[in-house]
């Protein structure tokens, strides 16, 4: 009996040890060893949808978490983050406002394809908002800077600047069509060499664009303001004329007629002109007649700010526009209402890939207007001290100012400085690294946050902390 008890422990130890063996894992994400398997003896281990959510807090905090072996886990932990390493992303990191790395649009904190086209001048092209048929509009989301002013009787217009890339793709949409239907006319545009398309921010004629195809427009008249953010930026207009007393005080003008004179949206610029056009501004010179510094550029969110998922901009009963924050595209996406008087809202998009009009940076800025008639209105924007001003990123709203006063830049050089956008101290508030769509309005204009409505205008009832932000435009035209 004593020899049969040590066979049978021997025996138990044989079974204990096959059971063991025997055991299923838990589910662990790729990359994870037998540490996080110890680990999960005291917490349940994460499945690979739970830790492809993880936060980057939530995967500090993995880190400390203690586990039930004495056994470091750190290791094991770090090779299965899941958090990206932003260090290698050149478009998430901090720029500005001065020293911009080569190769990195200082009007984006983005870095951009072709680094020569940042030798070349921006662009600045009228573009028309109304009559509502000339939307949707060709090209916007590739521009880096877009001004939306009044010019009366309840319109607004469109100064978009191009710099560093141009439009190329084409998805065939125009008014009342879904991406890919019919293509309208391409307008007066010249013909140049190229050799294939590319991507929605591509390159310029003879780097490989579709210049057969790719056209921005509408392009309508010259507007008073646009001498002051063409003079600001050091850049050269494209616009369908102007009326004589505003043709006299633009420089750098180049004129585009339609098409078809029985279309007042057949105006429109092939990407090949706008290059070469570009071109000619910069030769003898290039890169060194204009300094475009100014901004500053970051991921990381400022502090201070009120939620923003809505900015409500009110300019007339027939022309409002939304900016809807999108989590998902890190932007703020355009709904236009239609002119129909239905008061329904329609999502803005760009003509050339039919994809919606998104803004990283939305801002609106008060200024100064000059009222001469009803379609005759002029903005400060040159030389002017610090003006208030609000900005809207990451779903939130931080008040800010915008600056274009003179110092020792401008006396040296006899050129001028973009707007800058500064906290209440002058330093420079950190734009999120991507495009910007500003809203000029008046001084008389006002913002508040107010109650969830479909109506809000009427009247106006504020409220904190519904994210639902109202800009009024006030006027006297």
């Amino acid at each position: 009996m004593k020899k049969q008890i040590p066979l049978l422990l021997t025996l138990i130890l044989i079974l204990t040890l096959l059971l063991s063996a025997c055991e299923l894992p838990l589910p662990i994400s790729a990359g994870d060893g037998a540490k996080e398997t110890e680990a999960s003896e005291t917490e349940p281990a994460a499945t690979e949808e739970e830790t492809d959510t993880l936060t980057p807090e939530e995967t500090e905090a993995a880190r400390e978490t203690p586990t039930a072996t004495d056994e470091p886990t750190v290791e094991a932990t770090v090779e299965s983050s899941p958090t990206p390493d932003v260090t290698q992303d050149p478009s998430l990191q901090t720029y500005g406002p001065t020293d911009f790395p080569e190769g990195i649009s200082p009007l984006t904190g983005w870095p951009v394809s072709d680094p020569d086209l940042l030798k070349l001048p921006p662009a600045l092209i009228s573009i028309s908002n109304f009559p509502a048929s000339a939307r949707p509009q060709a090209g916007l989301n590739t521009s880096p800077f877009v001004f939306e002013m009044t010019i009366g009787e309840g319109m607004t217009r469109f100064l978009a600047m191009f710099y560093g890339a141009f439009p190329s793709t084409v998805s065939g949409q125009t008014e009342g069509d879904p991406a890919g239907g019919t293509s309208g006319g391409s307008g007066d545009s010249s013909s140049g060499d190229s050799s294939g398309g590319g991507d929605s921010t591509g390159d310029a004629a003879g780097s490989g664009l579709d210049s057969d195809s790719a056209s921005v427009g509408p392009i309508r008249s010259g507007r008073l303001p646009y001498e002051d953010i063409r003079s600001i930026y050091s850049g050269f207009l494209v616009m369908a004329s102007a009326y004589s007393g505003i043709a006299q005080t633009l420089s750098d003008a180049t004129t585009i007629y339609g098409s078809d004179s029985s279309d007042i949206n057949s105006a429109m610029i092939g990407i090949d002109q706008l290059y070469n056009i570009a071109l000619g501004h910069s030769e003898g010179y290039p890169g060194s007649n204009f300094n475009l510094e100014g901004m500053k550029f970051s991921p990381d969110i400022p502090e201070g700010g009120k939620t923003a998922e809505t900015v409500w901009v009110f300019y007339s009963n027939l022309n409002q526009i939304q900016w809807l924050y999108d989590e998902a595209l890190g932007g703020y996406v355009r709904y236009d209402i239609k002119t129909d008087g239905s008061g329904e809202f329609v999502m803005a998009t760009d003509r050339l890939t039919g994809e919606p009009i998104l803004r990283e940076n939305v801002i609106v800025i008060y200024a100064f207007h000059e009222y001469y008639a009803p379609t005759l209105i002029d903005v400060y924007l040159t030389n002017m001290p610090n003006m208030k001003a609000v900005l809207f990123r990451d779903g939130q709203i931080f008040d800010i100012f915008w600056n274009t006063q003179y110092g020792e830049y401008e006396q040296e050089t006899g050129l001028l400085r973009p707007m800058r956008f500064v906290d209440a101290n002058g330093d420079p508030v950190a734009l999120k690294n991507g495009r910007t769509w500003v809203e000029i309005v008046s001084t008389s204009s006002f913002h508040v946050e107010s109650e969830i409505s479909d109506n809000p205008f009427t009247p106006i009832k504020e409220a904190e902390g519904t994210g639902l932000w109202l800009v009024r435009y006030k006027g006297l035209y």
